[in-house]
């Protein structure tokens, strides 16, 4: 069988039980043209797609939309290739790349790639500090911002910053327009994602190979539910780790991606389904949130097929609401930096139930437990670690979750953020998801606060119109009603706005921070 019949005959399995029963890891192999000791991200991703095929659809804040074909991308990222060479930036050296999507975006990581060059994604966010903690990691030769960028770090880093305005955009039209990509193994570094940092002092670099884009095949196929002929869409953020599968594994597969570029906005999201028609979708639980409060679907005529999410649970009045207004049902996908995505619902496949709550089931080829605190699996339906079989070890996610019977999984919170109160172990995500049921509630969040008597005590961070002593107490009467007795928020705060990392999770560090005092955000403490 030669590698288009392999390929095709993955690309068509719509059967959940066949996906299983026929996987292999060699077999995503086949679906790239590179092997073992060839592969480059750049030639899988860009250059060997056919020239008229839409490679990429930007949705900007300002309205207007931006189309271009793999001919143009191979262009542009041979141009940005070149534009290297002059910097005198060779295979194995590093760049940073601080833009939202854009051309310059796609031209400048991908003709990195292609020049065998390492890239390290930074978010457009990111102050000062930010931007020096990680290129310390990385250590990169060259700093790409966006136009007017106040970011400046200093000659004794080495970094140069070239800011991608209309001279750049200049400099690489003069440059050739096709590039040999670099001869580099599926072992050659090529690019860093870094952790949100929420459950660490700071965020930290993880190494990604060329042979990455292999490992997202698993992400496009079960996750995403990728198949050719989809349009696919995802506003999340470039720097957020989530990226590298809602942009490499759509354009691995020769489907093009949709991107929003700026801040995010519901109507402008609507605006790029409905103008771009869009059939794929995958964003943060936030953004269907947000087009959910936006009160606009009926406005707009959408085509979804597949709705995806991604970064932290979804609450069920959004899961729920989805179902209603795409006519799709919210299919998470879950993951972590260091091992990619591993769990998830697998959209557009027959034979598969999705579960309201659970993550979904392992993808076909891994190995995936819940284990208790003396690393033994824990028996169904008993919270533990999410863990993940790992070069024949068990890699803990930091995350808590459990099975149940028929094999699905669900999420209960971050490993630290567990509560334990007076010897009960209280889910800080299923209180929020309780919470944010409540018709007054905008957005909530969930964190152990310190106390005196039961050692740590659930305490909310409400976003809501209403205030005071009598709306805590219906806040608390409601969780009681739906959790238990002893599973209510005892303590209570009132907040403008959540705040969120640059991957759109809620920042549960700065809520503890603001908790103990040392932040200077505060709200209304009742």
């Amino acid at each position: 069988m030669d590698n288009s019949t392999i390929r095709a005959r993955l690309l068509d399995i719509r059967d959940y039980g066949q996906a299983r029963r026929e996987f292999s890891w060699e077999g995503l192999w086949e679906i790239m043209d590179g092997s073992p000791a060839h592969l480059n991200i750049a030639h899988e991703c860009i250059d060997r797609h056919p020239d008229t095929t839409i490679a990429a659809r930007i949705q900007f804040a300002d309205g207007h939309r931006e189309i271009y074909s793999f001919r143009e991308l191979k262009a542009w990222t041979s141009r940005f290739a070149y534009f290297l060479g002059h910097e005198r930036i060779e295979r194995g050296d590093c760049i940073a790349i601080m833009l939202d999507p854009s051309l310059e975006f796609l031209a400048c990581k991908f003709g990195a790639m292609k020049r065998g060059v390492t890239v390290a994604l930074l978010s457009t966010l990111f102050g000062a500090d930010a931007v020096l903690q990680r290129i310390e990691q990385c250590k990169p030769k060259l700093l790409i911002v966006p136009p007017g960028s106040k970011i400046r770090l200093g000659d004794h880093l080495g970094v140069r910053v070239v800011e991608a305005d209309a001279a750049l955009r200049t400099a690489l039209a003069a440059e050739p327009d096709s590039f040999p990509v670099a001869d580099t193994s599926a072992d050659d570094l090529a690019f860093y994602l870094f952790t949100s940092g929420t459950t660490r002092k700071r965020a930290a670099a993880i190494p990604h190979r060329h042979r990455a884009v292999v490992t997202l095949m698993q992400s496009a196929l079960y996750g995403f539910g990728i198949r050719p002929g989809d349009v696919f869409f995802s506003p999340s953020s470039p720097a957020y780790g989530f990226s590298a599968h809602t942009l490499i594994s759509p354009l691995a597969l020769g489907v093009g991606v949709g991107s929003l570029s700026g801040p995010f906005d519901p109507i402008r999201v609507l605006e790029a389904l409905q103008e771009f028609r869009i059939t794929n979708l995958c964003a943060p639980p936030t953004a269907y949130r947000g087009i959910m409060k936006s009160g606009r679907i009926g406005d707009y005529r959408l085509v979804l097929e597949k709705a995806t999410y991604s970064g932290e649970p979804m609450d069920s009045t959004t899961a729920q609401w989805v179902q209603a207004n795409f006519k799709v049902p919210a299919c998470g996908v879950y993951g972590s930096a260091e091992v990619s995505t591993f769990i998830g619902n697998y959209p557009g496949f027959d034979g598969f139930v999705v579960k309201p709550g659970a993550l979904g089931k392992p993808f076909p080829g891994r190995e995936v437990t819940i284990l208790d605190e003396t690393g033994k699996p824990c028996p169904l339906g008993v919270t533990g670690e999410i863990a993940i079989r790992k070069r024949g070890e068990w890699f803990l996610i930091k995350d808590r979750g459990s099975m149940d019977e028929d094999g699905y999984f669900y999420h209960a919170g971050r490993s630290d953020d567990a509560i334990i109160s007076a010897g009960y172990t209280i889910s800080a995500t299923e209180m929020e998801d309780v919470l944010f049921r409540h018709k007054d509630v905008k957005d909530v969040a969930v964190i152990g606060a310190k106390d005196e008597m039961r050692g740590l005590i659930p305490k909310a961070f409400i976003v809501s119109d209403r205030r005071g002593p009598e709306f805590v107490s219906e806040l608390q009467m409601f969780a009681k009603e739906h959790l238990g007795k002893h599973e209510y928020p005892r303590a209570v705060a009132f907040l403008e706005v959540l705040p969120r990392t640059t991957a759109s999770k809620i920042d549960r560090k700065i809520l503890r921070a603001m908790d103990a005092g040392n932040d200077e955000r505060s709200g209304l403490e009742t």
